[in-house]
C-alpha cells in the first residue's frame, strides 16, 4: 500500500490582498498571500469559518456572527472597514446595508439587574429587568406566547426571574433579538491556583501564543458582555490547557463537566500535574464517588441521570453546592437536553464551553451559543498543523465488496439494516490485521460502532477491547498500558470519541461509525492528531463498496476535505 505524501504548491501571491467578498456574504480567504494571516484576524470578530481546505479558506457572516461583533464593541462600520481594507475586489453594494440592519438590532433589548429601591415589599424574588425603549418592540415581546409565562410587563419593559435568564435570552435570539446582557456575574469564592513553571511529571510545559489568545478572548476586559464563551480548537491542541489557564486568571471555585470518567479522571491529573493545586483541592462526582471541592470535576451522565423519565434530577443541586464562580462545559457540544435546562439557570456564572467542533447533528447550535456565550476563539485545524503543533493526519477511504453471501440479505433488508451488514462485513477483519502489519511502528486504535464485530476484533487482534460496560479502573489501566507501550493496539467503542488523552495514538482504523456524522468524524481523528517525532498521522475507514455506508462516508469525507485534509480512497479486492 503507497503512503501519501504531502505536496508543495508554489504559489506566488505576494502583494494582493487576500479576501474575497461575495454577495451571499460569503468571505474567501487565499491562504497563500502575504497578509493571510493578518486578515484572518481582522475578519474573525465577525466572521465564522466554515471550511479550510488547501488553498482559499470559506468563512460566512451571519446574524449570530455579527451580534457577537457588536456584543465585543465593534459597529457596522468598523466591519465595512475591515472589509475594504483587506478585499482583492470590490464590495458587493447590496451587502453593507444589511450589516447594519442586523447589527442595530443588538442593543435594542438590555438584560439588567432590577433597581433595589424599586422593589415591593411583598416581592422578595430577586429578578431582571429586559429594558426596551422602542414601543414597537415592546409590543412584539409581549406577544410572544413562549415567553409570556416568563415576563412581567413594567413601564420600560419587562422583569423576568433570575431562573428565566438563560431561557428569556435563547427564545429572543431564536426570533432575531439578540439581548444585551449587562447582568453582573458572582463572584464566587476565591481560589488561589496557579500554573506552574515545572510540571510534577517532569515533562516541559510552556503555554503556547495562541492558548493565552484564547483565554484572553473569553475573559476580555472584565466588563459587561465578557467573562464567557466558547473556545474551538483542534484535538490535541491543548484544550485543557486553555481551561486552567482561564481557571488561574479568574482564581475562583470551578466546577468542570466532561463526558465520562476517564476524562475526569484526565483533568485532575492535569490540575494536579500543571497547577499549584493541593489533591484535596480537587474532588471527583461520577458515578463510582461524589465528593464536592473548590474544583469539582463531573460527568454529564451523573448530571443528567433521574430515576424514571418524569422524575426530577437529583443531582442538579451539585450546581447549588458551592460558590461556584467559573463552570467549564468539556466537549461543550455533547451538552444533553437536562444540562441544557440548568446552565439556563446558570447565566449568572462565568461559562466556559471547550470543543473541537461546534457541529450538533441535532442542530442545537443556537442552544450552545445562547446559555454557554458566543463563539470567542477559532483556529482552523491546518494552520496549527502548519506550525507543528498538531500532527498531519493522512486520510484513506478503504473500500471493500460484501462477500456474496450476505448480498441478498442486504438487497432484502430494511433501511437501518443494511447499513448495520454494511458496517459489519467481516471482510473488514482481515483488512484490519494488514493494515496493523503495514503500519509496524504505529500505536493504533481501532474504532467501531457494533459490539459484536468489536468483541470478535477484540479476539481476533488478542488486543485489549473497551466498550461502555468496561469497568472505570480498568479502562484506565488500559491507557496507561498503551501510553506505556505495553500494548500496541486497543479496540475501542464511542466511548473513546470524547476527551481521552492517548498521546502516543499515531494511527486509527475506523470500522464503522454513526451514520456519517460529521461530528463523530472530527474527534475520532483527534485520537490521532497530537504531534509525534515523525508528525504523521494514518486516519483510515473500511467502507463496504456500493453500499449505504459509501453513501454516509461521503458525509464524512466532505467535512474532512473542507477541513483541509487530503482524502483518498483505495478499493482492495483481496481482503478473503
Amino acid at each position: 500500500m503507497k503512503n501519501s505524501t504531502k505536496t508543495t504548491v508554489n504559489v506566488n501571491t505576494s502583494g494582493t490582498r487576500a479576501l474575497i467578498v461575495q454577495s451571499d456574504k460569503t468571505l474567501l480567504l487565499d491562504v497563500h498571500c502575504e497578509n493571510a494571516e493578518e486578515t484572518r484576524q481582522a475578519i474573525i470578530p465577525f466572521a465564522e469559518l466554515e471550511k479550510s481546505p488547501e488553498h482559499v479558506h470559506t468563512y460566512r457572516i451571519t446574524p449570530i456572527s455579527l451580534w457577537n461583533a457588536a456584543s465585543a464593541g465593534l459597529t457596522p462600520q468598523d466591519v465595512i472597514n475591515t472589509l475594504k481594507e483587506y478585499s482583492r475586489y470590490e464590495i458587493p453594494p447590496g451587502i453593507i446595508e444589511g450589516f447594519s440592519l442586523v447589527m442595530s438590532r443588538y442593543g435594542k433589548i438590555k438584560m439588567t439587574a432590577q433597581d433595589k429601591k424599586n422593589d415591593s415589599q411583598d416581592d422578595r424574588e430577586e429578578r431582571l429587568i429586559l429594558r426596551i425603549d422602542d414601543k414597537i418592540i415592546q409590543l412584539e415581546i409581549g406577544e410572544m406566547k413562549a415567553l409570556k409565562k416568563h415576563l412581567v410587563k413594567t413601564s420600560d419593559g419587562f422583569s423576568l426571574s433570575m431562573l428565566d435568564r438563560g431561557t428569556v435570552k435563547r427564545e429572543l435570539i431564536r426570533t432575531g433579538w439578540p439581548v444585551q446582557d449587562h447582568a453582573p456575574f458572582v463572584k464566587g469564592e476565591d481560589l488561589e491556583i496557579n500554573l506552574r513553571t515545572n510540571c510534577l511529571s517532569g515533562r516541559q510545559f510552556t503555554l503556547r501564543d495562541y492558548q493565552i489568545t484564547a483565554a484572553r478572548s473569553v475573559i476580555g476586559s472584565g466588563g459587561a458582555g465578557s467573562g464567557y464563551g466558547i473556545v474551538v480548537l483542534p484535538c490535541g491542541s491543548g484544550k485543557t490547557i486553555v481551561g486552567m489557564l482561564i481557571m488561574s486568571m479568574l482564581k475562583t471555585n470551578t466546577l468542570i463537566l466532561t463526558t465520562n470518567v476517564a476524562a475526569v479522571h484526565q483533568w485532575i491529573e492535569e490540575l494536579l500535574d500543571k497547577t499549584t493545586l493541593l489533591r484535596e483541592q480537587i474532588a471527583e462526582y461520577s458515578g463510582d464517588t461524589k465528593t464536592i471541592a473548590p474544583v469539582t470535576v463531573v460527568t454529564y451522565q451523573i448530571i443528567s441521570w433521574r430515576p424514571d423519565k418524569n422524575g426530577d434530577f437529583p443531582h442538579f443541586k451539585l450546581f447549588r453546592e458551592r460558590p461556584w464562580g467559573l463552570v467549564i462545559y468539556d466537549e461543550v457540544h455533547m451538552l444533553p437536553a437536562p444540562v441544557f435546562r440548568v446552565t439556563a439557570e446558570l447565566q449568572a456564572i462565568r461559562r466556559l464551553g471547550l470543543t473541537a467542533t461546534l457541529i450538533r447533528e441535532d442542530g442545537e447550535e443556537d442552544a450552545v451559543f445562547s446559555l454557554v456565550g458566543p463563539k470567542r476563539y477559532d483556529v482552523p485545524w491546518k494552520v496549527l498543523e502548519n506550525q507543528g503543533w498538531i500532527a498531519e493526519a493522512l486520510c484513506t477511504e478503504i473500500r471493500l465488496d460484501l462477500p456474496q453471501n450476505l448480498k441478498i440479505p442486504y438487497a432484502t433488508a430494511s433501511p437501518r439494516d443494511k447499513y448495520r451488514i454494511a458496517a459489519e462485513n467481516p471482510l473488514k477483519e482481515n483488512a484490519v490485521i494488514q493494515l496493523i502489519e503495514n503500519h509496524r511502528e504505529d500505536q493504533i486504535l481501532v474504532i467501531g460502532q457494533y459490539l459484536t464485530q468489536l468483541n470478535s476484533l477484540a479476539r481476533l487482534l488478542k488486543a485489549p477491547l473497551i466498550t461502555g460496560k468496561t469497568p472505570n479502573h480498568e479502562r484506565d489501566r488500559i491507557y496507561r498500558s498503551f501510553k506505556n507501550r505495553e500494548v500496541r493496539v486497543i479496540v475501542v467503542s464511542k466511548v473513546a470519541n470524547f476527551a481521552i488523552d492517548l498521546p502516543d495514538a499515531s494511527m486509527a482504523v475506523q470500522v464503522s461509525g454513526s451514520f456519517g456524522s460529521r461530528q463523530e468524524e472530527a474527534q475520532r481523528l483527534g485520537r490521532i492528531l497530537r504531534p509525534k517525532g515523525k508528525n504523521n498521522a494514518w486516519f483510515f475507514s473500511l467502507v463496504s463498496g456500493y453500499t449505504v455506508e459509501e453513501e454516509f462516508a461521503a458525509n464524512r469525507q466532505k467535512f474532512l476535505t473542507e477541513q483541509g485534509y487530503k482524502y483518498s480512497i483505495q478499493r482492495w479486492m483481496d481482503c478473503k
